[in-house]
């Protein structure tokens, strides 16, 4: 899976993840002792926060090989992203930023041997601005929550930005875009909808959406 921030990955995961009777990995959020101190300080923690991250989603995905069809809740390759918008906000320097590419490169290698060296098929979650920020809101992490004095909206607004063109330029295997304002996966009829998706484009099929 790949999204942004309140975009509905952990509820996608679950749900495609009990399709297929397989294993869900979910991003270390609720256990993460620094996620927290980052909203706080991001300036501080910025660096510890894409290390630890990038730790655990290693970590993760060599696990998930162990057996087919496990879904991660979200990709390694969207650590960069994050890690280079705190660089543009002043909150990582260029020297851990060269530190942080280079041990992601290390990584990636190291990946390489496996049998598989990418995701059977990236799926991202597009969502319009308004429908991320109720999603914040509704989970009700209270760190999450954009005020006029923590910078928040801006910094979701950057990122909201910055996931278009990600995703575009993502070009290591199969990919799919699910347009989340449009499905509510709770509803029967809408999940029936998205995962008959999934399924075609897991078939290398095209994905035709009326």
């Amino acid at each position: 899976m790949a999204g942004m921030i309140g975009a509905g990955k952990t509820t996608y995961t679950t749900k495609i993840a009990g399709e297929l009777q397989t294993e869900p990995f979910y991003e270390a959020v609720d256990e993460n002792p620094i996620l927290n101190k980052y909203y706080e300080d991001p300036g501080k923690y910025g660096f510890a926060l894409q290390i630890y991250f990038l730790n655990k989603r290693f970590k993760s995905i060599k696990e998930a090989f162990f057996d087919q069809n496990n879904v991660l809740d979200r990709s390694i390759y969207e650590d960069a992203l994050f890690t280079k918008i705190n660089v543009e906000n002043g909150n990582i320097s260029e020297e851990e930023y060269q530190l942080y590419l280079e041990l992601l490169n290390n990584m990636m290698e190291e990946l390489s041997t496996l049998p598989k060296k990418a995701p059977d098929l990236m799926i991202y979650l597009d969502a319009s601005f308004d429908h991320i920020l109720s999603n914040i809101q509704k989970r009700g992490r209270s760190f999450e929550q954009p005020t006029k004095e923590n910078g928040l909206l801006d910094y979701y607004k950057q990122l909201h930005t910055a996931y278009g063109d990600w995703f575009e330029q993502y070009n290591h295997g199969p990919k799919l875009k699910i347009d989340a304002d449009r499905y509510d996966v709770t509803q029967k009829a809408d999940w029936q909808d998205v995962f008959a998706q999934i399924q075609t484009k897991l078939n290398g099929e095209e994905v035709m959406v009326g």
